[in-house]
């Protein structure tokens, strides 16, 4: 901010334009493990290795491994009979890795291992019969391969609107788990309507939505009151990005916007905008980022301001059929994908 005087010889604040970038950001463990599973195989096996459903939402990930041989298919039924699957990081139900088997498909399930902790979770509280109120949203892979771990005791709750319509067996058996990419906010909400309903509801024996989920929403709501303007990289099917945004709003962004790329950015979103803030959900790519910032910068916001409110060291190994048949090749089982980005 500089003063300068005006016509009249009184001093003017001009405002100087500044990107406010969210910190952490992008790619989380989860995400690069299952990326760099899909390009470790294509390394291994050479093309074409088969995904089932997208490996993460990101529709720059999918195209690029398209690119280099991936095919991303929606049933398992569509892989060839003795063919290689990679089933993606939101996971699959039971029934799909029994689907895989009977058509003799080579698996590498990709799934994050915090997904699966909640999949673990459902098979416990369905094992001593409990009612299982899943909250997250209807139709999302992750929900619907949550769900088929006990289809019988699962309960899908949309959100704190849909308290309402939940009913139960047994008020003193219940239990709460969640999809991992949801708002937190939103989340807590929802459960304390449920527990006005059933106060003997039970907790997850730990959080459900992920370390990651939770960092990024964080520093948005750190930067949030000063930006007037929010761009989020991120695809409208990732469940992640499209809370950050909402996230943004509701902490005191002015506008907000979720973009694929930079050149989906309306130059008419910059107008009277002094900060723009600037973050990515949990299955984005630096690169991606970068361009934005590279697009802001050529129109006047080249003060880049970094809101750090975490520091991110987390990895998971790599699925364990893939490490044995990397070994066995003499290839490295680990690393991380070429466009990770860790802070």
């Amino acid at each position: 901010m500089t003063s300068q005087p005006d016509e009249t010889g009184a001093p003017t604040v001009t405002k100087t334009k500044r990107v406010l970038l969210a910190a952490p950001r992008g790619y989380c463990a989860g995400v690069d493990r299952a990326v760099v599973a899909v390009e470790k195989a294509l390394d291994l096996y050479g093309p074409p290795v088969y995904v089932r459903k997208e490996i993460v939402h990101n529709k720059y990930v999918v195209q690029t491994l398209q690119k280099r041989g991936a095919i991303f298919v929606d049933e398992t039924s569509e892989v060839p009979e003795g063919a290689t699957v990679i089933f993606s990081a939101h996971g699959v139900a039971p029934v799909v890795h029994e689907e895989a088997a009977a058509r003799q498909l080579k698996t590498i399930d990709a799934t994050c291992p915090l997904v699966t902790k909640v999949h673990h979770e459902a098979k416990r509280f369905a094992a001593t019969d409990h009612d299982i109120l899943l909250i997250g949203h209807e139709g999302h892979e992750e929900v619907i391969g949550t769900s088929g771990e006990a289809p019988e005791h699962v309960t899908l709750v949309d959100g704190p609107d849909d308290v309402p319509n939940v009913t139960v067996r047994d008020p003193e058996k219940v239990v709460w788990l969640s999809q991992t990419t949801l708002s937190v906010d939103e989340t807590m909400e929802t459960v304390r309507r449920l527990r006005e309903r059933f106060p003997h509801l039970q907790d997850p024996p730990s959080d459900d939505i992920c370390y990651a989920t939770q960092n990024r929403q964080a520093a948005v709501k750190k930067l949030a009151p000063e930006a007037d303007l929010m761009l989020v990289v991120g695809s409208r099917n990732s469940s992640n990005s499209v809370r950050l945004v909402e996230v943004a709003i509701e902490h005191g962004a002015k506008d907000g916007y979720l973009v694929d790329f930079a050149d989906e950015i309306d130059e008419a979103w910059l107008e009277g905008v002094d900060a723009v803030g600037v973050s990515s959900g949990a299955s984005v790519p630096e690169v991606l980022v970068r361009d934005v910032l590279r697009w802001l910068a050529e129109r006047g916001y080249a003060d880049v301001q970094e809101v750090t409110t975490a520091e991110e060291s987390l990895t998971f190994a790599l699925p364990r059929d893939l490490r044995t048949d990397l070994k066995a090749a003499g290839l490295p089982s680990t690393g991380t994908s070429d466009h990770a980005w860790t802070i």
